[in-house]
């Protein structure tokens, strides 16, 4: 089974890298889109971000996340925007980009492409209308900025609404998401490491028991690295600490809710929470 998403409005099919392969690494060594900068490769200075679009209750969100932290496979199902994607097909750039420009808000130039994305995810949230100050602010706080200083940015944010208006098709953005979507859960397997995507926790219950019948000595333990998503983390303790290993199972089920049965598939998990976005959901 192959990890399928959209990239330049292209379907892409991805069978033969490991499931800790990151965003980032895929983007740079795979599809030669440099634009995506590794700073920190730990979540925190925001060189990496890109934006990520998928199907939530009958529409597409759009949000800026961190490429660096989040490994390819769950972008099944999911588009990719990179900074290459915001260039007009005559070369001209986008108002977020112009407005980073006129408003001299890049010197060295390596955190732009972050600032770019995050604040292109906020101009498609109100197209064509400036953005105030604090939406702006709230948009970049993620990224780290080391020589120009934030205020041209944030400059330029509040103005990218006053340029002509760059629409993206989100009609047709949707009707290329529903076209990916899989019916059941994904199970993605390359050189020895296994990526499990549930999508119900009813089916994280029933994979756990088949995983404690593969590996008896598994860890389970709830952890939040992934954004709109719980992530279990299975990793068997004979071959050293819970880290990234060969024979380490990562389990993503994706838009699981709480509900009044919670408790007790929490327990039914040997869990002691259930994480997303950094909040217990019990």
């Amino acid at each position: 089974m192959h990890v399928r998403f959209l990239l330049n409005n292209q379907i892409v099919e991805v069978g033969d890298v490991s499931p800790t392969t990151s965003v980032l690494t895929y983007l740079r060594t795979r599809q030669r889109r440099c634009g995506t900068k590794e700073g920190c490769a730990e979540g925190d200075c925001g060189a990496c971000t890109v934006v990520i679009g998928e199907l939530h209750e009958g529409d597409v969100t759009l949000n800026a996340v961190n490429a660096c932290i989040q490994f390819l496979p769950t972008l099944d199902g999911k588009a990719l925007f990179t900074v290459e994607d915001l260039r007009a097909p005559n070369g001209a750039l986008h108002p977020v980009q112009q407005s980073m420009v006129d408003c001299h808000a890049s010197q060295c130039g390596f955190c732009t492409p972050g600032f770019v994305m995050s604040l292109w995810a906020l101009y498609l949230q109100s197209t064509g209308v400036p953005a105030k100050d604090g939406e702006v602010r709230q948009a970049i706080t993620g990224n780290l900025c080391r020589c120009t200083g934030y205020r041209p940015i944030i400059e330029a944010g509040k103005k990218m609404g006053m340029y002509p208006v760059a629409t993206l098709d989100r009609a047709a953005l949707k009707s290329q998401l529903l076209a990916i979507q899989r019916i059941g859960p994904l199970h993605y397997e390359f050189g020895g490491q296994r990526f499990f995507a549930p999508r119900t926790l009813e089916k994280l219950v029933d994979l756990r028991r088949v995983l404690l019948q593969l590996l008896p000595e598994a860890l389970l333990r709830p952890t939040c690295r992934f954004e709109g998503s719980v992530e279990v983390v299975a990793a068997c303790p004979t071959f050293g600490t819970p880290n990234v290993q060969s024979d380490q199972v990562f389990v993503v089920p994706s838009k699981s809710e709480p509900s009044p049965h919670l408790h007790q598939r929490v327990g039914l998990l040997g869990l002691t929470s259930i994480v997303r976005n950094g909040q217990a959901l019990h």
